[in-house]
């Protein structure tokens, strides 16, 4: 049996004098304690020294994945090949298999292997003659570091810790410089305060104040290369009638010098835009695209790394930035956050309210992938796929904006269901019949209700025909009486006693009526029903009824008896007339 076992100087290949010991790997170290031992177990066929590092590091690369490189492949070819019956025993199973596909060797590797390799590797210097140990630690230390670089893919163009850096002092410069503007705002607005209305930008307010120094040297100030000349006029008459106070000379020097240093920080700033644009189109070219370089260097630097934002799933991409909103709405049962650092993309802020939301999970979405191609993918980087992503964004939602609708699903079989994204909720309209107790009222009491208006009317009617009837009865007899007795007496007199009331005439009625021609007792009967029915309908009335409209009846009483009484005396006129006719005819 052969052994093949990798050092950082090279192949060795080794015979193994007793294959026995192999079932017996327990006790395998015993056989290794010193390298006489060594030398009586094992022998050396073959060592293939590497060149230089560049051919270490390709091995130690071939090996770690797997695979067999060229140095090996052509050890193996000149000894194991010629010895066709011989197995080959290897530490690393993946590589055992690419040798017996290519080479058609049979290779062992078990767990007896792995303690022999081990055992190996204690007596290495001994059982390798040719190889001091200074030699053999200084190639292993360069061999590791090559390897871990080689394993990290150093690279100086996908390095992304220079973006955190960079939009993070992106951040801090403007956070600064709008501490000095404003502060030369308010300083230099003490001698000029109009030119702060008429000059809104930062750096042509600096720039103005550099030029003119004083507001009386601004008469004969050129201000045409910074600024168009309209704005020149009106500085030029704003200083002829400010009423600015006047400041020293020192006073104008700090506020020049605080104006260079506004000029300086913002064209650094500029320069640090620029190489922020150019490295994070190096490194993520395809998120850059999508949601643009700031955003993208935000994303990043809030994730720490390019591949810690790959391993972020969509959802997360889509919230970054946004985790004190989110925890809080989750604490008070809320509604979650829809958007984060993703609120300042290009896509989501020129969409309309109602749609970022959903604008900002399709962009977060697409985001996702792009991050990962840019962080895993293998060869030059390209924005090919976050064209096509963001050309895909923009017609979904110049669609959402115009109203138009979406296929949601469809295949050769079944059609197509075409429908709008928006939600089907079926609006309900309060009841506030439904917060009363009360019993309802059917339709038919009101019916009922209305029917018996006109039979009061009626009753009412009766009441006051009967009443004109009995006041007509009882005035009756008393003029028949006054005939007989006073037959001289005045019309003063006849007057008098209709005026007086109803009551006094049925009293007076009463006994008249017994002296009167006899009534029958049906009709005294029919009469007193009457009476009684219309007296308790007054009284109901009566109760019903408010004070005015008692006042109406009795007006109304007292005109019926007045009409009555007049009836009554024109009467017995006209029988006196007819009586002194026929005495004078006689």
């Amino acid at each position: 049996m052969l052994v093949l076992f990798e050092t950082s100087a090279g192949y060795a290949i080794f015979k193994l004098l007793d294959e026995k010991k192999l079932q017996s790997s327990e006790n395998l170290y015993l056989d290794f304690e010193s390298p006489e031992s060594a030398s009586k177990l094992l022998k050396l066929k073959h060592f293939k020294k590497f060149d230089d590092t560049t051919e270490a590091l390709a091995a130690a690369t071939a090996a770690v994945e797997g695979k067999m490189g060229k140095t090996l492949k052509s050890v193996l070819k000149k000894i194991v090949v010629n010895e066709a019956k011989e197995t080959l025993a290897v530490a690393d199973a993946k590589l055992g298999n690419s040798i017996k596909e290519k080479l058609n060797i049979a290779c062992v590797s078990n767990s007896a292997v792995q303690d022999l390799m081990r055992c190996i590797r204690t007596q290495t210097e001994s059982l390798i003659s040719g190889l001091p140990q200074k030699d053999m630690s200084a190639m292993s230390l360069g061999l590791a570091h090559s390897l871990s670089r080689y394993k990290l893919k150093f690279s100086p163009d996908k390095v992304d810790t220079m973006i955190v850096q960079a939009i993070s002092l992106l951040d801090d410069l403007d956070k600064e410089l709008n501490n000095y503007v404003m502060r030369a705002r308010e300083w230099y607005g003490w001698h000029f305060p109009e030119m702060g209305k008429i000059l809104t930008d930062n750096m042509v307010y600096a720039k103005a104040v550099l030029l003119m120094g004083c507001k009386l040297n601004c008469a004969t100030t050129d201000f045409s290369p910074i600024m168009p000349e309209e704005l020149e006029e009106e500085v030029k008459a704003a200083a002829e009638i400010s009423m600015g106070t006047e400041v020293s000379e020192s006073d104008l020097l700090n506020i020049s010098s605080l104006c260079t240093q506004v000029i300086e920080i913002s064209e650094y700033r500029n320069k640090l835009y620029d190489y922020l644009k150019n490295r994070m189109v190096a490194i993520a070219p395809n998120l850059t695209v999508l949601v643009g370089e700031l955003v993208g260097a935000r994303l990043i630097a809030h994730a720490g790394s390019l591949m810690n934002l790959a391993k972020h799933p969509s959802s997360t991409v889509q919230i970054l930035g946004a985790e004190k909103a989110l925890f809080r709405a989750l604490k008070t049962k809320h509604d979650t956050p829809k958007y984060g650092l993703l609120y300042h993309a290009m896509l989501v802020s020129s969409s309309s309210a109602k749609n970022k939301g959903k604008v900002s999970r399709m962009l977060a979405a697409k985001a996702s992938l792009a991050i990962r191609v840019d962080a895993l993918g293998e060869g030059e980087a390209d924005a090919n796929m976050g064209m096509e992503h963001r050309a895909k964004l923009e017609s979904r939602l110049r669609a959402m904006e115009e109203g138009h609708s979406r296929k949601l699903t469809g295949s050769g079989k079944k059609q197509a269901q075409w429908d709008k994204y928006e939600n089907k909720s079926e609006v309900k309209v309060y009841n506030p019949a439904a917060d009363s107790t009360l019993p309802s009222v059917p339709k038919k009491r009101k019916h009922e209700d209305s029917d018996d208006t006109p039979k009061k009317k009626k009753i009412k009617k009766e009441v006051k025909e009967e009443n004109g009837e009995e006041e007509e009865e009882a005035a009756a007899p008393v003029s028949e009486k006054k005939k007989k007795k006073k037959k001289k007496s005045d019309d003063a007199n006849s007057t008098m006693e209709v005026e007086t009331p109803v009551k006094k005439k049925k009293k007076k009625a009463e006994p008249e009526e017994e002296a009167e021609t006899p009534v029958t007792e049906k009709k005294k009967k029919k009469k007193r029903q009457s009476t009684e029915a219309a007296a308790a309908e007054e009284d109901v009335a009566d109760e019903s009824m408010s004070k005015k409209k008692k006042k109406k009846i009795k007006q109304e009483l007292e005109e019926t008896l007045n009409s009555t009484a007049d009836s009554s005396i024109g009467s017995e006129k006209k029988k006196k007339k007819k009586k002194n006719r026929d005495s004078i005819s006689v």
